[in-house]
């Protein structure tokens, strides 16, 4: 089941932006962050009294007039209502409720959409009356609190997660391999999943994804069924908001939580970017396996040499998943579509694989004769032995004396030769340091 999604959104200025850094930093554990794929913090994986959702900040608007300011704020609400389990609408009680406010009330009360009203910047009684007015925004009882000091940051989370049970409808354990469909808009994701769904393939059924806003396509392969999550938005026609970098991260997130495998596809004309490196780094950094395609590779211009070349583009830009295999396909012609599924398949048993005890130990053992584990202050890494622990990704734990003398190159060192021995081709994999203590 994929975590709630909680988006907070309001006008320029209210305090998005440190409520969510409050939130995600101190008022409660993050689960899981990206580093080193966004400079900017978009979102953060939280729990709050045992239950676990991801929070989005929609803030970073710089508008430059009033008629901009609405135009955004109209962007920035269907951007949550399209995406969020829960809402939260922040507003400035120390300015009071204005047009803009009414404006993003007025798009959310329209959602079937949980929605916390948040007066931020509320920080001692003399100003506290000023929630009373938000009533008139007639989205439910406003909650004072201050962002920037942390008052009122616990009511306001337990109503937040009070509010997912009326959001979320609990569903059977679905046990079909999901595969998710990310990438740029325009790269050509839409195409990619007609062509897997009318080549040979039997619709089994077409719905609307719960409430992110996806397309789930079912579909059989050689008699197995199979969930398409395609994150394009194949039944909205209208032109994506300007904001595109912002909303295909949310989206993007919201699709790989539910996801077993993610799908990565590059547009072979615009090349590999940043933004396709953003992307990558969610499915990375949750923990899901994943392969590249590389769309419309029929109309790339090219001369000896461009796979390899685009290749080494690719492994320099997503140097975080090396494991991840990487395809050439036009979904236009059908070129080499048919490598998509294969490849799939394979990733996915990588994920689920698993390796005994008896045989790691001993590829952990000659890993340590080929290269001495590091030593600080007179004082040597010793493992004393390794075992799996799971699957979905891999994980495995690895028993040393001390962890702080276990070094990010050598874990490294370490993930290459499982590799090298075992595969795991397409699927991150974890290794988790343990200490026990030398008996002698």
């Amino acid at each position: 089941m994929a975590k709630p999604v909680v988006a907070v959104v309001g006008r320029p200025n209210v305090g998005k932006s440190t409520l969510f850094n409050k939130i995600a930093g101190s008022r409660i554990s993050i689960v899981e962050d990206t580093p080193g794929v966004t400079r900017d913090r978009i979102y953060a994986d939280c729990e709050w009294v045992g239950k676990q959702f991801t929070l989005i900040d929609t803030g970073g608007i710089e508008p430059y007039s009033s008629d901009i300011i609405l135009l955004q704020m109209r962007r920035q609400a269907q951007l949550a209502i399209d995406t969020a389990d829960v809402i939260v609408l922040l507003v400035d009680g120390r300015e009071g409720m204005t047009a803009s406010d009414l404006e993003v009330a007025n798009m959310i009360r329209k959602s079937n959409r949980p929605v916390v009203l948040a007066v931020n910047k509320i920080e001692n009684k003399d100003i506290e009356k000023n929630i009373y007015e938000f009533y008139n925004l007639g989205i439910g009882d406003p909650m004072a609190i201050s962002a920037e000091q942390g008052l009122g940051l616990g009511d306001f989370l337990d109503r937040i997660v009070e509010s997912f049970d009326s959001s979320l409808v609990s569903q059977e354990e679905d046990t079909r391999l999901k595969i998710a469909v990310l990438g740029k808009p325009n790269a050509g994701k839409s195409s990619i999943v007609n062509r897997l769904l009318g080549e040979d393939r039997v619709i089994v059924s077409e719905v609307a994804g719960t409430t992110r806003d996806a397309i789930d396509s079912t579909f059989k392969y050689f008699g197995e069924e199979y969930v398409l999550i395609d994150t394009a938005g194949l039944r909205r026609k209208s032109k994506i908001y300007d904001d595109i970098e912002r909303y295909s991260i949310v989206r993007a997130v919201a699709a790989v939580d539910r996801a077993d495998v993610c799908m990565i596809v590059i547009d072979a004309n615009t090349g590999i970017s940043e933004q396709d490196a953003k992307i990558a780094g969610i499915a990375h950094n949750r923990g899901k396996a994943s392969i590249i395609v590389v769309n419309k590779w029929d109309i790339y211009e090219k001369d000896q040499g461009s796979v390899k070349k685009f290749e080494k583009d690719i492994r320099n830009t997503l140097s975080f998943m090396p494991y991840a295999p990487i395809i050439f396909i036009s979904a236009l012609t059908g070129q080499r579509v048919n490598k998509i599924m294969e490849t799939v398949l394979l990733v996915s048993n990588e994920y689920s694989k698993r390796v005994t005890t008896g045989t790691l130990n001993e590829v952990i053992g000659e890993a340590v004769l080929m290269n001495q584990p590091p030593s600080d202050k007179g004082r040597r890494l010793k493992i004393y032995y390794a075992t799996q622990g799971a699957v979905k990704p891999p994980t495995f734990i690895i028993f040393v004396n001390d962890k702080g003398l276990l070094h990010f190159s050598y874990e490294r060192f370490l993930e290459n030769q499982i590799r090298n021995a075992f595969g795991f081709v397409g699927t991150p994999i974890r290794l988790i340091a343990r200490e026990k203590k030398d008996k002698s």
